[in-house]
């Protein structure tokens, strides 16, 4: 299954425990950033999907490093405030990372992305399984 990842430290160590509720503060406030994804697996493949509303083609990377599927971008503001008094703004702007690990027969090698109707669609191959065939195993007399 495809994980996103939380690279926390152990919870066993002393520091942890003491700045843990200052962590969930700033991981609330970064996942307020954060594109919402999904990830499923069929068959022939895992794949992701991320909401990227607003976010060009050019504004996005998709990195494999490890057994990690790395994909960040940033969504650019492009407004003139000039003659304009806005009452509110709910549009969020600026840089995203989200990590994705990927089990061992995901083939990072042959990874697909598509974007379209503002949606980032990841697909990661499985790895071929040979066919399992039965063989006799000879047992030898001792």
């Amino acid at each position: 299954m495809v994980q996103s990842t939380d690279l926390a430290p152990h919870p066993h160590e002393w520091w942890f425990r003491v700045l843990n509720p200052v962590r969930h503060l700033g991981q609330r406030v970064a996942e307020f950033f954060f594109p919402s994804a999904e990830a499923a697996a069929t068959s022939e493949s895992y794949e992701i999907a991320l909401e990227l509303p607003g976010t060009s083609d050019n504004d996005i990377a998709i990195e494999a490093h490890g057994d990690r599927l790395v994909v960040t971008g940033e969504k650019r503001a492009e407004r003139e405030e000039s003659g304009r008094s806005y009452f509110f703004s709910e549009r969020v702007f600026g840089r995203f990372r989200r990590v994705f690990r990927v089990p061992g027969d995901g083939n990072l090698d042959r990874v697909t992305a598509v974007h379209k109707d503002e949606v980032l669609r990841v697909r990661v191959p499985k790895l071929a399984e040979k066919p399992s065939e039965a063989k006799r195993i000879e047992i030898k007399r001792g």
